[in-house]
């Protein structure tokens, strides 16, 4: 029987890959990725990925490279020092009162940049070799079909892609003059000396110091095994089958944190066959592409915000883990990856989700919502240990199974880095209208950080409610000056969102005795405070007077939006002020998601051309050719002090949520199509972009005037939609009932489900 089996398997996997070519279409875009030749470096490769698997499609010497990756793959071992009886936020305040902080430093800071784990940890590679074959001369990554075809000058083609839902990934070489065979390459664990390194270029890998994996090789197949600590171990299986001038072929790489096996997978794939992966993986695309589109006349940030969309969608999903650092693109240099490829909660992760809102990307954003939620006994075990309290914090860097990795604590261990997560349980409510989502998931999760708030926080003679020691990402780095006496901005407008959220949603839950509650806490919480020129500080006596890359202080402008232009001329000045506060500083120690996060701001402050020149100067000066944010200035052109280039993605989607911000706005509870826009921009146009309500608004201007203006309520209810129809009568149809105007604001009636139409009639 195990004889047949293995004779059918092998028919099928003859059938799969050998019968003829491949039928692997593609839809070319102007916004593909499309070079003369392959990247020479890891960071450059062309990626592919699932939020479970990835590759970086590239070149190392005389051959094509795929560097293999998993989001699982981690080194979990605990940072020792984060235990003991000195593991209390108690402990820290007393260290600060006493002005004696190294032993605080010792104890949290230094672990994290000494220790290689816990750590992400790359998986593996595929190697071509080139020799005979020679490099292509045509490379391209089709957005549209996720997939990478490179092409030679004889006729040579290589196809690859991850596929969209499974975790595996494809390649066929067709016209090959000559014979490739794949090679797989280890990850080197345990040869030779190992440097230290340090945490944003990478320690050497070897510093885990695991025994070096076995590679298993059988005629078709290799296998290569890898123990890690404690028992984890993975595996990276490829299979194959060459017939003529084609070389076709699929891998795997599983962890032992899942059941799966990468042999078993590799060989189901082998029997469904390449044709048939291939298309389920063009549904997945097809409907991820249908669900918002954007069309801009800036050539620059067209193609730069599919690419980053494409990323979005390469990099989460509903179950999966959260993006990281670098999700499924760990470096593959012998190193380990920028700070360690953890998950930071200090900006990283929040900025990564900005665009899955009015992107419309809500079930791809669940795949963070839904880690937060099942890790909170975790988070509320190290609420009660360190911070002593009930209730939930979360670490703002940890592993990925959110256990604490230290560094610097003002940040890494901050009071409030739970109420900026918890924004976006709130911001899922808002975007889906989901009542279940709200009473089982939004209001639970923000009641437990709100009542961490309420215990980690103290009540002074004067009735202000205050943080005993407070601190603002990342300012004065992790010394003992970055321990604020006064409450920071940041700190602050955390605690205002947070209580006035929680407040909002048990009234919205008709729990009117808690919404009372939590308004009075958020009621007791201090003014922000600002300088002499009206804008925000850092905290009392510190303002913003000196280039920094984190705009930490402005969180109450955005993402939080608890000081907004709609707010009237009081607002706008504070806005105002810190906007142009920021500007006059200048840029000398901003990285690139400084240029993303203005970006935002200024499309919130409906500065359509400053949002523009933002993102642009982004998308040119902080980005490699892939299209991957690197922190530094890659020009010199002086956009940055900061030269270097460690990839990170949370300035890739921040980006794309800045074009979303600059297109349309809805946080005020009214929706206003093109609310940002440059002047010039005369043809623009998007297509299902999410308001909050659940409305799908679509919208096209062209010659400059709105030509259409299409609602899609999923939930029903009433719409508020700003429409300045400069004296022109506007109709509605859809609707229920009467439409009332003010100021040009428009209250609409909607059915669920039934399209509301708006138009212009001079």
């Amino acid at each position: 029987m195990i004889k047949n089996l293995l004779l059918a398997s092998s028919l099928w996997l003859l059938v799969a890959c050998s019968s003829g070519r491949s039928n692997l279409p593609v839809t070319p875009s102007e916004s593909d990725l499309h070079f003369s030749g392959l990247a020479t470096t890891w960071d450059e490769g062309m990626p592919l990925g699932n939020a479970t698997v990835g590759a970086l499609v590239w070149q190392r010497d005389s051959a094509l490279r795929l560097s293999l990756d998993r989001t699982d793959l981690w080194d979990l071992r605990p940072m020792d020092s984060i235990s003991g009886s000195n593991n209390r936020f108690a402990w820290v305040c007393e260290q600060v009162k006493k002005k004696d902080y190294l032993p605080v430093q010792q104890k949290y800071d230094w672990p994290y940049e000494q220790q290689p784990a816990p750590s992400k940890i790359p998986g593996a590679a595929l190697e071509f070799s080139l020799e005979q074959l020679g490099s292509p001369s045509d490379v391209r990554l089709y957005l549209n079909n996720a997939l990478c075809e490179a092409s030679w000058d004889n006729g040579a083609t290589l196809k690859t892609f991850v596929h969209a839902t499974e975790p595996v990934g494809w390649f066929v070489f067709e016209n090959l003059p000559a014979a490739v065979t794949p090679a797989l390459i280890a990850p080197q664990y345990s040869t030779g000396d190992a440097k230290i390194g340090d945490s944003v270029a990478g320690q050497d890998l070897r510093r885990l110091g695991y025994k070096q994996g076995t590679i298993d090789v059988e005629p078709n197949q290799i296998t290569y095994h890898q123990e890690g600590w404690n028992g984890f171990s993975y595996d990276v299986n490829v299979r194959w089958e060459q017939k003529g001038n084609t070389l076709c072929g699929v891998w795997s790489v599983t962890s032992s944190l899942e059941a799966d096996q990468a042999t078993e997978k590799t060989r189901e794939a082998m029997i469904r066959g390449i044709n048939q992966d291939y298309q389920t993986h063009l549904d997945f695309w097809k409907s991820y592409w249908a669900q918002s589109s954007i069309t801009l006349p800036d050539p620059v940030l067209q193609k730069q915000y599919d690419n980053e969309m494409y990323k979005f969608g390469s990099a989460s999903r509903e179950n999966s883990y959260p993006i990281s650092l670098q999700a499924v693109w760990t470096a593959d240099n012998g190193k380990l990856p920028p700070w360690k490829g953890d998950y930071h909660h200090d900006l990283n992760t929040q900025l990564s989700y900005w665009p899955a809102y009015t992107g419309n990307h809500l079930t791809e954003g669940m795949g963070y919502l839904n880690t937060l939620w099942n890790q909170r006994d975790i988070y509320k075990k190290y609420t009660k240990e360190y911070f002593e309290t009930d209730g939930m914090n979360i670490p703002g860097v940890c592993t990925l199974l959110g256990v604490p990795m230290g560094g610097w604590i003002q940040y890494s261990m901050s009071q409030t880095v739970s109420a900026w997560l918890a924004q976006h349980f709130y911001l899922h409510w808002k975007y889906s209208a989901d009542r279940e989502f709200l009473k089982d998931r939004a209001y639970p999760f923000l009641k437990d950080v709100a009542v961490f708030l309420e215990q980690i926080s103290v009540v002074d003679a004067n009735g202000v409610r205050k943080l005993v020691m407070s601190s603002s990402p990342e300012i004065f780095d992790n010394s003992i000056n970055a321990w604020f006496k006064d409450m920071t901005n940041y700190d602050l407008a955390l605690m205002h969102f947070a209580f006035s959220a929680v407040s909002e949603l048990a009234s919205e839950l008709n729990l009117p005795e808690e919404s009372a509650h939590w308004k009075e806490m958020n009621d007791q919480l201090p003014d922000y405070d600002l300088d002499k020129e009206g804008a925000l500080t850092f905290a009392k006596g510190f303002p913003y007077d000196q280039s920094h890359r984190h705009f930490s202080h402005a969180m109450a402008i955005h993402p939080l939006g608890m000081l907004d232009w709609s707010q009237g001329e009081k607002s706008r000045q504070i806005i105002k002020a810190t906007l142009r506060k920021l500007q006059d500083c200048g840029p000398d120690y901003w990285t690139g998601y400084s240029y993303s996060w203005f970006g935002n701001m200024k499309a919130r402050a409906f500065d359509g051309e400053g949002a523009a020149d933002e993102l642009r100067t982004f998308a040119e000066c902080f980005c490699l050719r892939n299209t991957f944010h690197v922190n530094g200035d890659q020009t010199k052109s002086g956009k940055s002090k900061f030269t270097y280039r460690p990839f990170t993605l949370e300035g890739n989607f921040a980006f794309a949520s800045g074009i979303q911000e600059m297109l349309l706005q809805s946080h005020t509870g009214i929706v206003r199509v093109f609310p940002a826009i440059p002047a010039a921009w005369s043809d623009v146009s998007f297509e299902n972009l999410r308001a909050m309500g659940a409305f799908l608004v679509s919208a096209e201007k062209r010659d400059g005037k709105i030509v259409k203006l299409r609602i899609y309520p999923e939930q029903g209810g009433t719409l508020r939609i700003a429409f300045p129809a400069d004296g022109s009568k506007v109709s509605v149809t859809g609707n229920i009932g009467n439409v009332t105007n003010e100021d040009d604001v428009y209250t609409i009636e909607t059915r669920q489900g039934e399209w509301i139409d708006i138009k212009t009639n001079s």
